[in-house]
């Protein structure tokens, strides 16, 4: 008696193995993979694009260029050292503050 529930409680002979219980594992992991799919190409791909712009915006700053730092400061870049810009500040001062490339946000143009 108690080995006819086991066998009940078992299923089918050669159900969940081989072929089949491959096909169910795939079946069962394609929305996980879609998912994947449309994170990758609505968040992931459009935010490393605009990284890589970004990257190629801050290798080609220039003295002269008109700037807007991440902190809201509109400047002229007057001198270039490496990671670090002079950015002339105000209209006919000598107002002059150093910035770090990384915190510029935007070029907005030429003088």
């Amino acid at each position: 008696m108690f080995t006819d529930i086991v066998h009940a409680m078992a299923g089918a002979p050669g159900q969940g193995t081989g072929a089949q219980g491959t096909g169910s594992m795939i079946t069962s992991f394609m929305p996980l993979i879609l998912i994947f799919v449309i994170f990758y190409f609505l968040l992931i791909r459009p935010q490393s694009k605009k990284a890589k712009e970004h990257k190629q915006m801050l290798d080609d700053l220039k003295k002269g260029d008109k700037i807007l730092t991440n902190g809201g400061i509109h400047g002229i870049i007057e001198d270039i050292d490496g990671e670090t810009l002079t950015v002339k500040i105000g209209v006919g001062s000598d107002l002059k503050v150093k910035v770090s490339r990384s915190h510029i946000a935007t070029v907005r143009g030429k003088e």
